[in-house]
């Protein structure tokens, strides 16, 4: 760039050796060995350490990662990390450098990271009103209202009025607004009417929890327009109606209302980076721990579990763990997980043997068809054949009995992979 040559012709020398230290102290941070010579292996390096913020400390350790970075003027364009969070600006920006720098930090990650903060140590809201309004094209009428958040009073009636919403289509279905309701909704079009409704109410609280400052007044209002554990309840019954809506968006298509076509569940909204399995197994560890005054209940924690978009696919398993240990047993974090593990265990062979019975197999022969499918990854009809045989059916019977069989087993074998794909399983779904 013409701004990087002419800054490098003067001290050279003196830019040359900061630069081999920076790089030297990284080498010792990290155990690298990068060189000035070879810059872009280094420079891939720390956008890599960057990225890998989206795994655990539990599964990598926070001493490999990159948590702040100073920059003069890369990365502010073409870096991609939905972990990047807050950028801090204390250099002079305009239009089309501005929007580039300001969307490093535009990326979805959770409900703990909607969108990026950025703070401004320039004070340039005119450089902002001007770039926004430039590339805003036919809306510069509404250029701040598309590209900026509201400020926290606005945010605040808007949420009360989305509970307002909520409580009033609830009442017209003849029902109180409380997350024990939301099961007695009629119909899938009155659960689409609800999602959608709900929706906002979410999308309007994860805007207000990314206010640093929020009067006394503005939390009294918050808190007196929903509380926590409505808020959680809610949440539990949206993940309940969204997996079953969803379920029937890929499964049935064009064959659903068209309310339930065009649902968009949003889900990122409802899973948060805190609560994830490791947080969730430690807290499961705490609740058995009489010292511990903080500790959760069994009911909290099954609340805390339902509400988790993250949690959404095993959070069955998880409830019925958690009910299934013995009151006054302590027990620590490594002990609840490798109970859980044993748990999860007999839970799924218990599953097979019930279908076994259902469908005159021996246990085991259903169990080694499944282990089958889960070590290849792969669906083979032939196997389906061959566990069906020992029945001696007619080809008709046989069919029929196939796609009985599958259509219990289907969720099992989803449930077992853990969102990888079974090659071949959807032509028998």
């Amino acid at each position: 760039m013409p701004q990087e040559k002419a800054d490098n012709q003067v001290e050279p020398e003196k830019k040359k050796e900061a630069l081999k230290e920076i790089i030297a102290n990284y080498n010792q941070q990290y155990g690298t060995n990068h060189k000035i010579n070879e810059f872009d292996l280094y420079y891939q390096d720390v956008q890599q350490r960057i990225k890998d913020q989206k795994y655990s400390n539990a599964g990598f350790p926070h001493k490999n990662k990159i948590d702040i970075v100073i920059v003069v003027d890369m990365l502010l364009t073409g870096f991609d990390s939905k972990f990047l969070n807050t950028l801090y600006v204390d250099k002079n920006l305009k239009y089309h450098g501005l929007i580039q720098a300001f969307s490093r930090t535009n990326r979805v990650l959770n409900d703990s990271k909607p969108w990026g903060n950025i703070l401004d140590f320039r004070g340039q809201e005119t450089e902002v009103n001007a770039a926004i309004e430039l590339f805003s094209g036919a809306a510069k009428n509404r250029a701040k209202e598309i590209w900026l958040v509201d400020s926290s009073p606005v945010a605040v009636k808007n949420y009360q009025k989305s509970i307002e919403t909520l409580d009033a289509f609830m009442q017209g279905k003849g029902l109180d607004c409380s997350p024990s309701e939301v099961a007695n909704l009629k119909g899938d079009i009155a659960k689409a009417e609800f999602i959608n409704h709900f929706k906002t109410v979410q999308k309007l609280n994860t805007q207000i929890e990314q206010y640093t400052e929020l009067s006394d007044e503005e939390q009294q209002h918050i808190e007196t327009a929903l509380s926590i554990e409505d808020l959680r309840g809610f949440k539990s019954a949206y993940l309940e109606i969204a997996k079953d809506l969803k379920r029937k968006q890929d499964k049935d298509g064009e064959g659903i209302e068209i309310e339930v076509q065009q649902l968009d569940f949003e889900l990122v909204i409802f899973a948060s980076a805190v609560i994830d399995y490791d947080f969730i197994m430690g807290l499961i560890a705490k609740s058995t721990q009489d010292s511990n005054k903080e500790k959760m209940t069994r009911k909290e924690l099954i609340n805390m579990i339902s509400s988790q978009a993250s949690l959404m696919e095993e959070s069955e398993d998880i409830i019925d763990y958690i009910n299934s240990l013995k009151v006054g047993e302590k027990l620590d974090k490594d002990q609840i997980h490798a109970g859980y593990q044993d748990f999860k265990s007999d839970k799924a062979a218990n599953e097979i043997s019930i279908l076994a019975i259902k469908y005159d197999l021996q246990p085991q022969h259903l169990q080694g068809f499944v282990d089958t499918i889960m070590n290849r990854m792969i669906f083979d009809g032939e196997d389906l054949s061959d566990l069906l045989s020992p029945l001696e059916l007619g080809w008709k019977a046989r069919i029929k009995k196939e796609s009985a069989l599958m259509e219990d087993l289907a969720p099992h074998l989803h449930k077992q992979a853990q969102g990888r794909e079974i090659s071949g399983l959807s032509a028998y779904e």
